[in-house]
């Protein structure tokens, strides 16, 4: 059945695939050098040491999230909302007053990781290190501070100096020095290669700065405006940090948890099929980049079809490539996880149990980027990480019992009614359906005065 196209909304998905193929290929490059990145570290680490780097990495990520303090989503709305509203001078504040905000509580947050870490040395058994969470606290603020830029560019339009630097050319240098390093000789234990990629992070944030000043973007943080920000907008930012806390936590808990009940080898195996199946959401990632401001935009505009039209062409175009995906590795997921080495190539039914999950993903579309542009981030909060949480306490008494392959499967059931529970959400409380039959509901909409 051909489906045709409004002429009021071709122009506007045109735009936003050209933009979403642009986010695509950004994102596959990005991929293609995150993987590299973690076959070059587990092919010249031990299995022990890129357990570390493993559990340090998802540790800082999760951290770092904490640190963002809501800003990264609060200002690709508060950016489009501001100046819907004509006030620039209000969006250029606020969106000064976040980065600022991210950078304070990154380094308090990096502050007392380090100081628990060596106040907990003389209790550790003999042999045992903690600089894997030294390592870790020193990537907090680079981790934080780019994803904050990211959104902050983003709002304004931009795409390549929103992602280049860190997605590009951090990934491209990390595993570049790593190969070097090792053809002299150097071997990169897990906590150096940790702060190896924090200095080289934050070596691109300065040349994104530079570049987004250069282009006239509004980018660098100020103190001044955090109190009056927080004041105004802190409990927005709140809930807007616990659903991307619930998000970062579902996509890295399994991994630390693995590696505090069972060993950082079988975490360093999960990490690595964790982020095989991470492949699959690149189409819908790099798709949500493009729409989470417009669809703010056309949402607190009142143009329900537009914002409609946007989601069906996110939702669709994400669950084709993830299915392609996802039948690739179904067929050839051994061989991708051997690229890692022989002792990762046992991990194909884990692989496509997290994959699995994914997949589901894809087909009930942007909902969280819906709900959280929309004014719904508290019963994002709710739903999601309500039922995640409950999935996460699940597999504590599982790991136990069933090892990975009991965490991939409650990962996997978790994910599919969470996901469920949301779309629904979508469909009846906000009327935007965000899942692949959403296409179908662009007609029937009406615009509805501005919220």
């Amino acid at each position: 059945m051909r489906i045709s196209i409004p002429s009021d909304l071709s122009g506007l998905l045109q735009a936003g695939l050209l933009r979403s193929v642009g986010s695509l290929g950004i994102k596959v490059a990005t991929a293609g050098l995150t993987y590299l990145t973690y076959v070059v570290l587990s092919r010249t680490q031990t299995v022990d040491e890129y357990g570390h780097f493993a559990f340090g990495l998802s540790l800082a990520t999760v951290l770092a999230i904490l640190a963002g303090s809501g800003q990264p989503l609060a200002i690709l709305r508060l950016w489009a909302e501001r100046r819907s509203k004509g006030d620039a001078s209000g969006a250029s504040e606020a969106l000064a007053a976040g980065s600022g905000l991210t950078i304070g509580a990154s380094l308090l947050i990096a502050a007392l990781l380090c100081f628990g870490t060596l106040a907990s040395l003389p209790f550790l058994v003999p042999g045992v290190t903690a600089m894997h969470f030294i390592g870790a606290a020193f990537l907090i603020l680079p981790l934080a501070l780019a994803e904050y830029n990211s959104s902050a560019l983003r709002a304004q339009g931009s795409l390549w100096t929103a992602l280049l630097p860190r997605d590009i050319f951090w990934r491209l240098a990390l595993p570049a020095l790593v190969l070097a390093l090792f053809a002299v000789g150097i071997v990169l234990s897990g906590p150096d290669a940790l702060t190896l990629a924090a200095g080289l992070l934050l070596g691109v944030l300065a040349l994104q700065m530079w570049m987004a000043t250069r282009h006239g973007y509004v980018i660098l943080p100020a103190l001044a405006p955090i109190r009056a920000h927080w004041q105004r907008w802190g409990n927005l930012s709140k809930w807007l940090l616990l659903g991307a806390l619930i998000e970062t936590f579902t996509l890295n808990a399994d991994v630390i948890l693995v590696g505090l009940m069972l060993d950082l080898e079988s975490s360093g195996l999960y990490f690595n099929a964790f982020r095989t199946a991470g492949l699959m959401t690149l189409f819908t990632f790099a798709i949500e980049l493009v729409i989470a401001p417009m669809v703010a935009e056309h949402f607190h505009a009142g143009n329900m079809r537009k914002a409609q039209a946007i989601t069906a062409l996110c939702s669709w175009a994400g669950f084709v490539f993830s299915l392609g995906i996802f039948a690739g590795f179904g067929l050839f997921g051994t061989e991708i996880l051997g690229l890692f080495g022989p002792s990762y190539a046992d991990g194909w039914l884990i692989l496509m149990l997290l994959s699995f999950g994914l997949l589901f993903d894809a087909v009930t579309g942007p909902s969280k980027i819906v709900m959280m542009m929309t004014g719904h981030e508290r019963a994002y909060v709710g739903i999601f990480g309500g039922i995640m949480a409950l999935g996460f306490l699940l597999q504590i008494l599982v790991i136990p019992v069933w090892g990975l392959v009991g965490a991939a499967a409650v990962n996997m059931g978790s994910r599919v009614v969470a996901q469920l529970g949301i779309a629904l959400w979508c469909r009846h409380r906000i009327g935007l359906d965000t899942s692949l039959i959403g296409l179908f509901a662009v007609r029937r909409l009406t615009d509805a005065p501005a919220t």
